[in-house]
Formats: C-alpha cells, sequence, structure tokens
C-alpha cells in the first residue's frame, strides 16, 4: 500500500442526517461526534483513526461537492476498507500511516475543518483472534496496531527484564500486581517463551490473587502491553500538537478516548490551550495568556440508548474543542 495514495472517482450525492448512522456499524457516540465536528458543506476533515469508516462516512455525507474528508489509518486492514468502500468518491484521500505523522501528509498543509482521533483498539481488530489483542479469543501474541511495524507483544515480552514489564503493567494499566506477574512471566519464559495470547492470560490468572473484581484477570495486562507496544500515548500527544498546527481557525477538534490516561492527556491538553494556567505568588508578572482554543461543552458520554445496542461504548469520552481567530 504506497502512502499518501489518493482514490479519485465521482461524487457522491445525498445527505444522512446527522442522527442515522450507517447501517451494520457501531461508531462510538455517532450523533455527538458529527454534531461537535459541525460539518460545513465545502470544508475539508481529517479522521486520523478511519477504523471500519462509521465516523467518516457520517462526515462524507454532510460534505458537498466542493468538501474533502481526509482518512488515515496505520492498520492495513482499515486502509483495504477504506479504498473498497470509499474509493468511488473523488472527495476522499487516502493515507496508511499513524495520526501523529499527519503534519507530513501533504493534504493536510492548506488547514483542516475538523480533526477526529477515535484512540484505541477498534471492534474488528478485538474481534480477530489472528490480531492478539483479545485474552478472551486465542491468537498469536502480536498486538500492533501496524502488523508491519515494530516488534510484537511476543518479541517484547521474551526480551525485556522483568523490572521494565512490572513499569508498563503499572504504568499503562494501573495494575498493582504488576511486580508479581512480570516475575511469574520471566520465570516462564526461560522454558517456553510465550507465542499465544491464552498463554499469557492462563500465566496471568494462575499467579493473581482471588478478588471480588468481575473483570478477568488479565484485562489490566493486555490493554497496558498494547498501549506501550503501538506507542499510543505519545502518539496521541504528538498528534495533538499536529492537530492544533493544522486546524484552521473556527476549525473543531474531536478525540474520543476510552481509559483515564487518555483522556487525561486530551483534557489538560485542550485546558492548557484554553485556560489560564493559576497564578503563582513568586511571579507576580506572569505572561498574558491568550487562549487558543474554546472548550465545547465538557465530557460527553453515551446515553441509554446507545448503551443499550454498545455496551463498549460505556468507557468512551468525548472531548471538543475549537480554534480562536486570530487576533488581527
Amino acid at each position: 500500500m504506497s502512502r499518501g495514495a489518493r482514490v479519485r472517482g465521482q461524487a457522491q450525492t445525498g445527505h444522512l442526517p446527522v442522527s442515522q448512522p450507517p447501517a451494520g456499524h457501531l461508531p462510538v457516540l455517532y450523533t455527538q461526534v458529527l454534531e461537535g465536528l459541525r460539518v460545513i458543506e465545502n470544508g475539508t476533515y481529517l479522521d486520523g483513526t478511519f477504523g471500519r469508516g462509521g465516523h467518516a462516512r457520517g462526515v462524507l455525507n454532510q460534505l458537498g461537492a466542493d468538501g474533502r474528508l481526509l482518512v488515515m489509518d496505520k492498520d492495513p486492514e482499515a486502509i483495504a476498507v477504506a479504498e473498497r468502500d470509499f474509493a468511488p468518491d473523488g472527495r476522499v484521500s487516502i493515507y496508511r500511516g499513524s495520526f501523529a505523522d499527519l503534519l507530513r501528509w501533504d493534504k493536510t498543509e492548506a488547514g483542516l475543518d475538523g480533526v477526529l482521533f477515535d484512540l484505541g483498539v477498534s471492534s474488528p481488530q478485538l474481534d480477530v483472534a489472528e490480531r492478539g489483542f483479545s485474552f478472551g479469543k486465542d491468537g498469536p501474541l502480536d498486538m500492533r496496531m501496524d502488523p508491519d511495524s515494530g516488534e510484537s507483544a511476543a518479541q517484547w515480552i521474551n526480551r525485556v527484564e522483568d523490572r521494565e514489564i512490572a513499569d508498563v503493567l503499572f504504568t499503562y494499566g494501573d495494575e498493582r500486581q504488576s511486580r508479581r506477574i512480570a516475575r511469574a512471566i520471566v520465570a516462564r519464559r526461560q522454558t517456553q517463551p510465550f507465542t499465544r495470547t491464552a498463554e499469557l492470560a492462563e500465566l496471568i490468572a494462575s499467579v493473581m490473587p482471588r478478588g471480588k473484581d468481575k473483570i478477568h484477570p488479565a484485562t489490566r495486562s493486555f490493554q497496558a502491553i498494547r498501549i506501550h507496544i503501538n506507542r499510543e500515548l505519545s502518539d496521541l500527544e504528538a498528534g495533538l500538537d499536529a492537530a492544533m498546527a493544522r486546524l484552521k481557525p473556527g476549525g473543531r477538534l474531536a478525540v474520543i478516548s476510552f481509559h483515564s490516561l487518555e483522556d487525561r492527556i486530551v483534557k489538560q491538553f485542550m485546558n492548557r490551550h484554553a485556560k489560564a494556567p493559576p497564578a503563582n505568588r513568586r511571579f507576580p508578572e506572569a505572561t498574558v495568556f491568550v487562549p487558543t482554543l474554546d472548550l465545547i461543552g465538557g465530557a460527553i458520554k453515551a446515553d441509554d440508548d446507545e448503551l443499550a445496542v454498545n455496551p463498549r461504548s460505556r468507557s468512551a469520552v468525548l472531548r471538543v474543542a475549537q480554534k480562536r481567530e486570530v487576533a488581527g
């Protein structure tokens, strides 16, 4: 798949209402995302996490003939879906890569009227055992969103010291038993290296104390390893800065996060650009703060209707901000 490849064709006609999600697909917070982006017909919008295109299709349905939709994803399977389903539309450009690298894509240089990041692992990635994301489905211990880049979870977990494993489990998964799990992993791999998700999940379950928590004992560890392998938090920080640089005045940034580490980064980023920092008595002559973002509401979550049909939306949090006009 060549990077930055543009697919040309005839523009689609007909606009779906914002409240109507694509048939057969359940993009999280679909209506809230489109309302937050406030799509204009001739605007240019970037979906930095295409997935299976639920949100992207909603944006495209609101664009006119002069509108443009840029879609990115580092997952080759997602890019294949984008090319298959969006190829006939000349308003669409497709790029395989992380949204952290959006500044490298020349299609973004003219500026963007809206940017969407839908963070974390997608439902198709979780549901396919061969991708190695889920402890509930035995498959190769991979976890890479881009299987052509970097080392797999198996390669990492069979290579590093127990201290590094414990640090990752605690930092990214808030796993209180991180040291115990890390020691068990290192002891086990000396005789049998890890290659399958079930092997790792069973090992973690075997050393975890029984508790009242209903979640699987490997939940936090799998989340932590996935975040580390895919550099998700560092990519998020870089992607937010890049989105800010490319947004036009009046353009909107919408970010969906699924756990507290992501949401904290997004919230702090938006607040840093929207709110003056607390006064410091030691520095009475502080530099005048000039906000560059306006917050659009607060944390937005799924309503009861969405939760009833899409339980995975329970942990989703949407935050939206708008770039301010440049002072003349």
